[in-house]
């Protein structure tokens, strides 16, 4: 395995890793075939620390550096691609809190102390919102009731908070995106079982469904313009997703695992040897990419020109791990089809990968007007 960065050992997290991923692999097809939570895997993870692995040890966390944790979600998207999933989604809002206090002086603290003294499990709706953000906010004496729809949220079913925004009409800025943290729970809100889907079965991401629910104006975190780029999104663009893409080279890598494990009781043959070259190939090249997105969350400044770059890792690790995996299928044989041998399920999971923002097609826009000197904002 190609080292990722080189940093300083806090706590041993690629040992629980994968102390983790062997007690909860055995669950993995269950999950993925009645569409469930992935209970044991967030048990696991919440008996270990890992959800307060991120916040600083001042606060009460394990001070544990982005690259600890990615590795961590790497090891167990191998063996629980959901559970590694669900988990990068708090993860990524705990990396951004934590960046955000350390270097901007953004009042996170509270919410960085209460993962640690309530054992927060947090979510987000940032896949479903992005710049434009969805929802309504009207506003009502001493703050706003909320009315939307969050979808791909994450750990729903057990999550306490929704990081999360909605449209304010602003009669004198405009439609402005107020951002804010949504309980999971109480009157006002519910969660739709809506997640039915091709992969990533257990990662709860159902929709969760906000009706009138009202958001306090302390509970405002920030305002921007709707649909331009701000420096929150440089930031979240820069960290998040690293973390969330480790999940993807990890079921690369699983995939890749079994795929050999099939491929070396068959007999000497220069195509197969061909065809697990390419997968080599094609998984080296998401390991590259995927190195390079971790150094940028931890030594990188946030701005446009970092976000291009990110987000130019972003495509090329979820395209390659998207790659090896299909050859995984194809250096495996027909067994690979068989649920029995995991490759199909992985096959799945790994799709996924082409859903994250910014996919591939607005991300070679953002990066051509960067090159070009354009401004990203403009159509």
């Amino acid at each position: 395995m190609l080292a990722l960065v080189e940093k300083p050992m806090t706590k041993d997290w690629t040992k629980k890793a994968e102390d983790i991923a062997s007690k909860i692999a055995e669950h993995a097809a269950k999950h993925d075939a009645d569409d469930s939570f992935v209970a044991e895997g967030f048990a696991a993870l919440e008996e270990a620390g890992f959800f307060t692995a991120l916040v600083p040890e001042e606060f009460g966390g394990g001070g544990a550096m982005i690259s600890d944790i990615a590795d961590a979600l790497r090891i167990i998207g191998a063996a629980c691609s959901s559970t590694a999933l669900a988990a990068s989604m708090h993860s990524h809002i705990v990396a951004v809190a934590m960046w955000r206090f350390k270097n901007q002086g953004a009042p996170t603290d509270g919410l960085l102390k209460r993962v640690v003294a309530e054992k927060l499990k947090l979510v987000s709706s940032g896949g479903s919102d992005w710049l434009n953000s969805a929802g309504k906010m009207e506003k009502v004496e001493g703050g706003y009731r909320l009315t939307a729809r969050k979808a791909f949220a994450s750990g729903s079913t057990v999550g306490n908070l929704l990081n999360t925004s909605a449209v304010y009409d602003d009669p004198e800025a405009g439609p402005t995106v107020l951002h804010f943290a949504a309980p999971l729970k109480g009157d006002g809100v519910r969660i739709e079982p809506t997640w039915q889907t091709l992969g990533m079965r257990g990662t709860g991401s159902d929709d969760v469904v906000f009706d009138g629910l009202f958001i306090p104006d302390a509970a405002i975190a920030g305002k921007r313009p709707q649909g331009e780029w701000h420096m929150l999104f440089h930031v979240i663009s820069m960290i998040a997703f690293a973390l969330i893409y480790s999940v993807y080279l990890g079921v690369a890598e699983g995939a890749r695992h079994r795929a050999l494990e099939m491929a070396k009781k068959r007999p000497h043959d220069p195509l197969l040897a061909q065809n697990v070259g390419e997968m080599e190939n094609r998984l080296l090249a998401a390991r590259l990419a995927l190195r390079r997105m971790i150094e940028i969350a931890e030594t990188g400044s946030p701005g446009q020109e970092t976000t291009s770059e990110a987000m130019q890792c972003r495509t090329l690790a979820g395209q390659a791990a998207i790659d090896t995996v299909a050859k995984a299928m194809e250096v495996a044989g027909g067994a690979a089809f068989y649920r029995k041998t995991g490759l199909e399920r992985a096959f799945r999971d790994v799709q996924a990968a082409r859903f994250h923002p910014l996919q591939e097609k607005p991300q070679l826009d953002l990066t051509g007007r960067v090159a070009l000197g354009w401004d990203i904002d403009c159509n």
